[in-house]
């Protein structure tokens, strides 16, 4: 009979991040929203043309546009959802990127990557 405890379950209140990402390809600038806890290992991944990535992701460099941190998971889902929804946000998101001027976030990651 053993005695190992049951593993701790994962903290309830861990940041999670909420991002978009856009790429420019021959259909022009898209965008992808998501959530992840670690937005650098995230961008990697759909990068990576693995199977990691969304399959809408896969086979475009793809560039983060877009960072918030949210207080939990719940609400970074609640918040994707919104922003996969709200058109006029990402509207000026690709015109942002077509004009190159999306460097925000670039800086936000830089951050979070250096604690």
């Amino acid at each position: 009979m053993t005695t190992d405890a049951p593993p701790a379950p994962p903290e309830q209140h861990a940041p999670a991040y909420v991002y978009v990402l856009a790429t420019k390809d021959l259909r022009g600038v898209r965008t992808y929203v998501g959530w992840t806890s670690d937005p650098a290992r995230r961008l990697a991944e759909h990068n990576s043309g693995t199977k990691k990535g969304a399959r809408s992701t896969r086979g475009a460099l793809w560039t983060l546009v877009h960072l918030e941190r949210c207080a939990d998971r719940k609400a970074a889902m609640s918040r994707e959802w919104y922003l996969k929804k709200d058109q006029t946000f990402r509207r000026k998101l690709r015109a942002s990127f077509a004009g190159g001027g999306c460097d925000g976030a670039h800086n936000l990651l830089s951050a979070i990557t250096q604690r």
